[in-house]
């Protein structure tokens, strides 16, 4: 357990933190005449858990702590983070139920996908597009919070959520194709192989007899 490892971790911790602030709406104090709304705390806890996100791979990578605990549980965290958000903001009527069904439905794919090209021993490793569509649901997030109570910022937020949508489907897509390319490749390899260990047995039977 090292300190990326830890950092992921924590994310995951952020989870039902983040669910409760939402759906209880609450808390809702005041520091010196100011007030901090339930909202506030929404946005500063999404932002520090996509943080985490960031320095976690940062750290393992400069520091050489790539471990399999990290590269298991970093896409778990962010699944979870992201379906959480936007499952509790569905509830709260501030996001359409077909957009959030589009962005985790997305995801299942891409990891039903990895799983299968791990099986075959093939890596899809994170694309641009899968990045930039992170960058995006955490900027929709964060605005549809922060504009739980705030009108103004709704029509950006309305933008970005449509921008999540079809970066969502986008990288989709483009997982898709670089896991059929690979697979694709695999497959007519592994049948060059078995016609040519089956070549190899005919040849021997026939120096055999």
């Amino acid at each position: 357990m090292n300190l990326p490892n830890s950092l992921t971790v924590l994310r995951i911790f952020f989870v039902p933190v983040l669910v409760v602030i939402l759906l209880r709406c609450e808390p809702n104090w005041a520091f010196w005449g100011l007030p901090v709304h339930f909202e506030v705390w929404g946005v500063l806890i999404l932002l520090c858990a996509a943080a985490t996100d960031a320095f976690d791979g940062y750290l393992a990578r400069k520091q050489g702590k790539i471990t399999t605990l990290g590269i298991l549980l970093d896409p778990i965290a962010d699944k979870l983070l992201i379906s959480a958000t936007f499952i509790s903001l569905v509830d709260l009527g501030l996001i359409p139920a077909w957009m959030v069904v589009i962005i985790i439905g997305r995801e299942f794919v891409v990891l039903g996908l990895r799983n299968i090209a791990s099986a075959e021993g093939l890596i899809i490793s994170a694309s641009a597009l899968g990045k930039t569509k992170m960058v995006l649901q955490v900027l929709a997030g964060s605005t549809v919070i922060w504009g739980a109570r705030h009108a103004a910022v709704r029509p950006l937020a309305t933008v970005l959520l449509w921008l999540v949508v079809l970066s969502a489907i986008a990288s989709c897509i483009h997982y898709f194709l670089m896991f059929w390319k690979q697979v694709d490749s695999r497959v007519v390899q592994r049948r060059r192989t078995e016609m040519m260990i089956e070549q190899e047995k005919k040849t021997q039977d026939v120096f055999s007899r």
